[in-house]
């Protein structure tokens, strides 16, 4: 039987981090469809056409320490406005959410676009400022030369990319739980989270 969960919401709001999380605690298969769009956008930066990278994508292009760098990142944001892209990828992610046992996705449009009859949705979100310190934690503790004003400026430009895009623009479905995380602790939002779950099974 399945039981899909769909996490929304812009990058370092800490979706990937819950959605693990309660991936784990129910012993639900995981999906971060970001890094189908990063290993689009690593591919793309090394030359190639992202329609041909998106059809082609095989399990050895989520891999790799350097999808998670900013280079990728913004080259992700980029291919997924790109319609042909998105729905080429769109099959491999609901085949995904409707195997037996359970599945969580995160992303940007999975619970208005990919899953619009998830069991449970989540937009996880936080302010640009409180996202933009995480993110640059994360990087510069990776040793990445990054300032915190460009990687303010990098969410505010990947932000207003994903919420102003014509092919599925990144907004919370009308029937999720909106997270907000700028003020809690990692524990306190997985929490909040599985009791959300817990309470739809």
């Amino acid at each position: 039987m399945s039981f899909t969960v769909a996490i929304d919401g812009p990058a370092a709001a800490g979706k990937g981090t819950i959605s693990k999380a309660v991936a784990a605690h129910f012993g639900f298969a995981h999906l971060d469809t970001g890094l189908l769009y990063r290993a689009v956008g690593r591919r793309m930066l090394r030359g190639e056409l992202p329609l041909a990278a998106a059809q082609s994508l095989g399990a050895g292009d989520l891999e790799g320490d350097d999808l998670r760098g900013p280079d990728v990142a913004q080259a992700a944001s980029k291919v997924a406005v790109i319609p042909d892209i998105r729905a080429a990828l769109m099959d491999f992610q609901r085949a995904f959410a409707s195997r037996a046992g359970g599945a969580v996705l995160d992303g940007r449009d999975i619970g208005t676009v990919i899953c619009p009859g998830a069991d449970v949705k989540l937009f996880v979100t936080a302010s640009p400022e409180v996202r933009a310190e995480r993110r640059f934690a994360e990087l510069s503790g990776k040793g990445l030369d990054v300032s915190y004003e460009g990687v303010l400026a990098d969410v505010r430009e990947r932000d207003a990319r994903d919420a102003d895009r014509a092919a599925a623009p990144m907004v919370a479905a009308g029937d999720a739980m909106v997270l907000d995380t700028s003020e809690l602790s990692i524990e306190a939002a997985v929490a909040r989270a599985i009791a959300v779950i817990k309470a739809a099974r």
